[in-house]
């Protein structure tokens, strides 16, 4: 079986951010995520390149709902990584926005986000 790979980026809908924040913060949480997983897991990055860079953006509503998906993807050694603002536009400094994971298996990050709705 030839296995999957994606990129996921959880958002945090409670902030109500504009569109354009949003892409950007989304922007971020994807380069960041692709780099630390390019340290830390570079073949599963070779496979997401070779499968056609897949990304899925999900939600959750309140930042509560985030630390448990850390906690899994640091067990399951998923590499990720938080996006906190600067400040500079429609929130407040070092406020969570969003945390990319992986790249990585599909039925892998399935299990840390797979729960979570589309944006």
């Amino acid at each position: 079986m030839d296995t999957d790979y994606k990129q996921v980026i959880v958002v945090r809908k409670d902030l109500k951010l504009g569109c354009g924040k949003i892409a950007a913060q989304v922007a971020h949480a994807s380069l960041g995520s692709y780099l630390e997983c390019l340290k830390l897991k570079p073949e599963w990055v070779t496979r997401w390149k070779e499968k056609g860079w897949k990304k899925v953006v999900t939600r959750v509503l309140s930042e509560s709902e985030i630390p448990p998906l850390i906690e899994q993807s640091k067990k399951l050694n998923v590499p990720f990584f938080i996006v906190y603002d600067a400040g500079l536009t429609q929130i407040p400094p070092n406020t969570l926005t969003c945390v990319g994971f992986g790249p990585a298996p599909s039925d892998i990050i399935d299990k840390i986000t797979g729960h979570l709705k589309l944006l």
